[in-house]
């Protein structure tokens, strides 16, 4: 695999820096169920990568005194992280909204057969990647039966009351282009997914949000192999609207990878680009103090291009509407 930062770290992207913290975005580990060709986190079953006890148990205590009321979980599959349930259950009581982001597909594998009754019960909000409602362009990007699935995983969680008026179950779906090109405007998309997935399965959800491929990891990796790098960034740059970074993820987010250290976003994770605060070095969660973070400069390279161009791009969806 090709060696990303090296091409991205030199930049012209614009300074910005941060507004108040928001939102904690956890990555639990990169063991997936599958191995997708866009995946910025490059997962995938042989990943042994794990958040342990400890670090989960670091992630409730910053919950707790920082007064952080949205907690982001995502992987790999995090749902294969064994203390998964456990962080759960510590943030709802806590009263803290709490995201998974789910590849559907996981509520289908053995030992996971609850897993959907878990997620309902203590009022989860699942965002679920699905990168198209067709079979064939789902199965070519991320495997043979991968739609199948999906869409079963979707039926059982509609049928517990995902997606449907007055249960305040939240099912929201996660779109990602098959290439190197940007998503299409995202209000379109939803409409066409919202007809399609009710018409061919009863499937209903809440909203559908459309996320750029990062030229990083796995996807970055192909687009060098294939000579298709400079091409796309120069796509990215082209499309760059600076409204967008008045809105940007990483103004009201951060990103804790497996080993409890602390980023500006989950792409910076991947690209080992820390968070940096004063002259410090790298920064546990467990030794943060979230009111040191309001107007801190933000760790940028050229890969922030794809959150900024066109509609915006980030783990809500598009930034503006069009």
């Amino acid at each position: 695999m090709h060696a990303m930062r090296p091409l991205l770290e030199e930049t012209d992207f614009p300074a910005i820096r941060r507004d108040a913290l928001e939102t904690l975005q956890v990555n639990l580990g990169y063991r997936c169920n599958q191995s997708c060709l866009h995946c910025h986190v490059n997962a995938g079953p042989r990943r042994q990568e794990m958040m342990s006890a400890e670090t989960l148990d670091a992630v409730l205590g910053f919950l707790e005194r920082s007064g952080v009321r949205r907690l982001d979980i995502t992987g790999g599959a995090p749902e294969l992280n064994p203390g998964f349930r456990r962080l759960v259950s510590g943030a709802r009581e806590q009263g803290v909204h709490v995201i998974d982001r789910c590849n559907l597909t996981i509520l289908e594998e053995r030992g996971q057969e609850d897993l959907a009754d878990f997620l309902a019960g203590q009022g989860v909000e699942v965002v679920a990647s699905l990168p198209c409602y067709l079979p064939e362009n789902v199965d070519g990007q991320r495997g043979e039966g991968v739609h199948a699935a999906s869409i079963s995983a979707l039926q059982r969680l509609n049928a517990l009351g995902y997606g449907r008026p007055g249960t305040g179950l939240e099912v929201n779906l996660m779109y990602n282009p098959a290439g190197a090109y940007l998503p299409p405007a995202q209000e379109q998309l939803e409409a066409d997914y919202r007809r399609e997935l009710e018409q061919r399965h009863g499937v209903v959800f809440n909203r559908l949000y459309t996320l750029t491929n990062m030229p990083i990891m796995r996807f970055g990796s192909t687009l060098v192999s294939r000579g298709q790098f400079d091409d796309y960034m120069q796509l990215l740059r082209e499309a760059f609207q600076p409204r967008n970074l008045e809105t940007v993820m990483c103004r009201s987010l951060i990103s804790v990878d497996w080993q409890g250290f602390v980023y500006d976003c989950d792409f910076n994770q991947l690209l080992d680009m820390p968070l940096r605060l004063g002259g410090r070095g790298r920064i546990r969660l467990g030794d943060l103090d979230a009111d040191s973070l309001r107007d801190n400069p933000i760790v940028v390279a050229d890969h922030c291009y794809g959150c900024t161009a066109g509609q915006g791009s980030s783990c809500g969806g598009a930034l503006v509407n069009e």
